[in-house]
């Protein structure tokens, strides 16, 4: 056989192997929205309320995903500082969902770069659920304590305390939702559907 013909694979060998689906099309099947339809008027980003807090605004988010720069987009910390506010969706006038995607975003992340996920939101997402799981609702008080323990800026806004604890923010003994049962299968059940 000529060396030629010896790096051609075999038709089974050829089939076998599926390429990798691009982020910008894992986004589109989870999503049903299109990237390329983003035509970059930047609406979205002179309307967000994290825009200053973001290393990438909304709508370069979206061009990095139309590039196919994964990487850089992956690299950013700017979808875990989206607060799903919904504002850039509002004020999108090609009827595009930036907040549906950047959720998506975090999905894919998680799933292909978990280690990247900063610290301190993570911290915070998990404290936040934490709260919800066995009140029902956030116990300021315990969200504070348990985000400062898991990573969070040990004494960062300090001195906001005595106000919240004037205007009745941090009460000191949570109160629980009446169906605080019903909400924690509801967790379990996610929890189930995740390890699948």
């Amino acid at each position: 056989m000529s060396a030629e013909h010896s790096s051609i694979t075999s038709p089974k060998e050829h089939t076998s192997a599926r390429p990798q689906q691009s982020l910008s099309s894992q986004i589109q099947n989870a999503t049903g929205l299109d990237p390329a339809c983003c035509y970059q008027c930047g609406k979205c980003s002179a309307g967000c309320p994290m825009a200053n807090e973001m290393d990438l605004k909304t709508h370069q988010i979206i061009r990095l995903l139309q590039l196919d720069l994964d990487e850089r987009l992956l690299a950013s910390e700017a979808i875990w500082m989206c607060l799903t506010c919904e504002t850039c969706t509002t004020r999108c006038p090609n009827q595009f969902d930036p907040a549906a995607v950047i959720d998506a975003l975090r999905e894919a992340a998680l799933k292909k770069v978990p280690g990247r996920v900063p610290k301190r939101i993570s911290a915070f997402h998990s404290a936040f659920l934490d709260q919800i799981r066995m009140h029902g609702r956030v116990f300021e008080f315990g969200l504070v304590a348990s985000y400062k323990l898991r990573g969070g800026p040990l004494f960062a806004d300090v001195e906001s305390v005595p106000s919240m604890l004037s205007r009745g923010k941090l009460t000191f003994t949570p109160k629980k939702i009446e169906g605080i049962k019903a909400l924690r299968r509801i967790f379990e059940q996610c929890a189930t559907e995740k390890s699948k």
